[in-house]
């Protein structure tokens, strides 16, 4: 069966999003604890594409969306902030540039700030989905945590979507599902 990504995210209620999270299954990396580790080859550049083993500079670039979503429902990152590929038989090491993850897309609906990844991962942020902040007030990076350890950095559209979002409501922060995040790094 063909994939299908999901609808818009401005097309989708906060209702549908959630819906979509909560049907969306992925493996079950956290109960996985493989004895054999090696080195996948395999990179994610800061602009969120997949190569795989490049030599050179524009090489090896995963291409079919389907295959990096299925890599990235592998993708774990360790308390050391190595990023690793996980199976029930291995774990291998994966060069992640800055996030793993891009946010390409951000919607406000009651309270809630829906999240979409350059894979198609629908995120709201929150408590298990915090936001944060790096970098100096001049040049801020903005995160949002997705699963296991690992990250999306918003995009440059997305970044602007999110100070809109926050400037509408006369903060330099903003709030989803009760939980209030500083745009600002500390």
């Amino acid at each position: 069966m063909p994939y299908e990504p999901p609808p818009e995210l401005a097309a989708l209620s906060l209702a549908e999003i959630a819906a979509l999270v909560e049907a969306r299954e992925l493996p079950p990396l956290d109960q996985w604890a493989p004895e054999r580790t090696g080195d996948s080859l395999m990179r994610i550049a800061a602009d969120g594409r997949w190569f795989h083993d490049a030599k050179e500079i524009g090489e090896g670039e995963i291409k079919r969306p389907a295959m990096v979503r299925a890599f990235a429902a592998l993708l774990m990152r360790d308390k050391q902030g190595q990023h690793w590929l996980v199976t029930p038989h291995e774990r291998l090491g994966i060069e992640v540039e800055d996030a793993a993850f891009i946010a390409v897309d951000v919607k406000q609906e009651h309270g809630s700030l829906a999240f979409r990844l350059n894979t198609d991962d629908l995120i709201i942020a929150g408590s298990d989905h915090p936001i944060r902040v790096e970098g100096d007030p001049d040049t801020p990076a903005i995160y949002l945590a997705v699963r296991h350890g690992t990250e999306a950095r918003l995009n440059r559209s997305t970044y602007g979507q999110l100070i809109d979002i926050a400037l509408s409501d006369g903060a330099l922060s903003v709030s989803s599902q009760g939980v209030t995040f500083p745009l600002v790094p500390q």
